[in-house]
């Protein structure tokens, strides 16, 4: 069985595209989607952007659809990471702006080498890794770097890294969602 997202703007705005049907698999819901892709207008052009916790694809998706220079995808479940794969051919992304890991966050991390202007920290809530992930891939974020959070409960209670600062925020039922800037001076 599969479920469908939309791409909210950008080139491929309207675009629905297919993902798995698993246990805990939420897209970012559409009115918090719109509100951060408003936040990051103009940074998102251009962008190295890391999706930690891919899941349905929503947010690399609606990154590269506004101009991402490229987008590293992570993505464990491999029925998932299919339909990640089989997205990326039907809207023609180039594996230079596109890359795939079918691993966990944590194990991805550890491998990365490059730096990122934006990153998409939305695990599964279930899991609770906002922190492990952050403190894991902080090395891994440019100074001034916007970083997105995702989570079921109030972000002050997730303690993430004390570089980051929260710049804007919002909330819709049971989703809160946060846009970070880490600090220039670390």
């Amino acid at each position: 069985m599969k479920n469908q997202l939309r791409i909210i703007g950008g080139d491929w705005k309207r675009r629905q595209l297919a993902f798995a049907s698993i246990d805990g698999l939420r897209p970012t819901p559409d009115r918090v989607r719109e509100t951060l892709f408003n936040w990051l207008m103009w940074d998102v052009q251009n962008a190295n952007v890391l999706d930690l916790c891919t899941g349905s694809g929503a947010l690399s998706f609606e990154a590269l659809s506004r101009g991402a220079a490229k987008v590293v995808m992570i993505e464990p479940d491999r029925a998932q990471a299919q339909f990640l794969t089989d997205n990326l051919e039907l809207l023609k992304v180039t594996k230079a702006r596109a890359q795939l890991k079918i691993t966990t966050a944590q194990q991805a991390i550890s491998t990365l080498k490059e730096q990122f202007d934006l990153v998409f920290l939305d695990p599964p809530y279930s899991l609770d890794l906002w922190q492990t992930l952050a403190e894991q891939a902080d090395a891994l974020i440019k100074p001034d770097a916007f970083i997105y959070v995702e989570a079921d409960r109030d972000l002050s209670t997730l303690n993430l890294p004390n570089s980051w600062r929260l710049i804007k925020n919002t909330k819709a039922g049971m989703v809160r969602a946060g846009l970070y800037q880490k600090s220039s001076n670390v």
